[in-house]
């Protein structure tokens, strides 16, 4: 296991290497980076000043921005130095956790990425946690009862909500029990109400309960469908098996059958991808469903990071985000030899 673990420790760095560097010269390169945005809002100043100034003051709107400008503006986004320079510069601060500083926010990368994460965690834990308590109990049961009109009607029920997006689903919440048209029930925006901080703990509790009801069931819906169909077809496939018939044919009763053996060994895909469901929920970021629920997290982040072209956002987000993935999917493959003896690490290889 040791040298399995320390085999995939190194195999992660060139990955991220990879990762950084194709996405570090995509984002260097496109058209109206942080130097073009930061001249063309110079330009209009100039222009606005020249049409509405008076006395002294000279009109340089057709003069364009000056040189020196230009180079100080460089200097001030580090694009005075050569792009193999900034590469190389980029990659001895990953190398010290250091992601930089964003251009827009004016404070550190980590600063940033922190004060987004409640958002993106708080979605992402109740998405995660009630998918599971929903769905393997309701994947069990359809395949208990597999055939039947119990089995059809929740089929149809989660793969609706798989069908219907989780923005579509969540305007519709917004309008029966947001004050949208019918029911003011539920907040519309945000994850606590402006008097959070003079509640009392269980105030507290229940403001932020209150308030993460629709945009939790908006993100949740969607996926019931996967990890439902995903237990009911694993535990059919377990009760296919040989030792379920034999244990039946020696009289042990259905339910022991059931939850003694079948669910022990139909359990290891659900328990083992259960830290990878986890952090690919709060990862994500739902850019919709934030927006639609006015939720500053990190899919609103990342999508003003792209326009703004706050490229040491992107790209600190991106290599962080990379590395976590990456150490998941190692902990996924040790929990499943943990869980099941019968998995060897040179399987997992292959």
């Amino acid at each position: 296991m040791f040298i399995y673990i320390i085999k995939r420790l190194l195999l992660m760095i060139p990955t991220l290497i990879g990762v950084v560097t194709l996405t570090f010269f995509v984002t260097q390169f496109v058209p109206g980076g942080p130097v073009e945005q930061m001249m063309t809002q110079l330009r209009h100043g100039q222009q606005r000043g020249g049409e509405g100034g008076g006395g002294g003051s000279a009109y340089h709107g057709s003069q364009g921005v000056d040189p020196q400008q230009i180079e100080q503006i460089k200097k001030q986004f580090g694009f005075d130095k050569p792009p193999l320079t900034r590469y190389l510069k980029m990659l001895r601060d990953y190398a010290r956790f250091d992601l930089g500083q964003s251009y827009y926010h004016h404070q550190s990368v980590w600063a940033v990425i922190r004060s987004k994460l409640p958002v993106s965690i708080t979605l992402g834990l109740w998405t995660v946690v009630l998918t599971y308590i929903v769905s393997v109990p309701l994947g069990i049961a359809k395949a208990v009862r597999n055939g039947s009109r119990f089995d059809t009607a929740t089929s149809v029920m989660v793969l609706t909500g798989y069908a219907i997006p989780g923005f579509v689903f969540g305007v519709l919440l917004l309008m029966l029990f947001g004050g949208g048209t019918f029911w003011q029930v539920f907040p519309m925006r945000g994850l606590t109400s402006d008097n959070f901080d003079e509640l009392s703990a269980f105030g507290k509790v229940l403001d932020y309960l209150w308030h993460i009801v629709l945009p939790v069931t908006a993100s949740v819906v969607g996926n019931f469908a996967i990890v439902t169909i995903l237990t009911k077809n694993t535990f059919l496939e377990e009760i296919g098996r040989q030792y379920v018939l034999t244990a039946r044919a020696k009289g042990a009763p259905k339910r022991d059958v059931l939850w003694k053996h079948v669910l022990r060994n139909a359990a290891i895909p659900l328990l083992t991808g259960l830290p990878a469901a986890f952090i690919g929920a709060f990862l994500n970021g739902n850019l919709l469903i934030e927006t639609l629920f006015s939720l500053d997290g990190m899919g609103q982040l990342s999508y003003d990071s792209v326009i703004r072209r706050d490229y040491p956002v992107v790209l600190g987000s991106l290599f962080l985000f990379t590395l976590i993935g990456l150490v998941t999917k190692l902990i996924a493959d040790v929990c499943y030899v943990l869980v099941d003896p019968r998995i060897q690490f040179n399987s997992l290889d292959r």
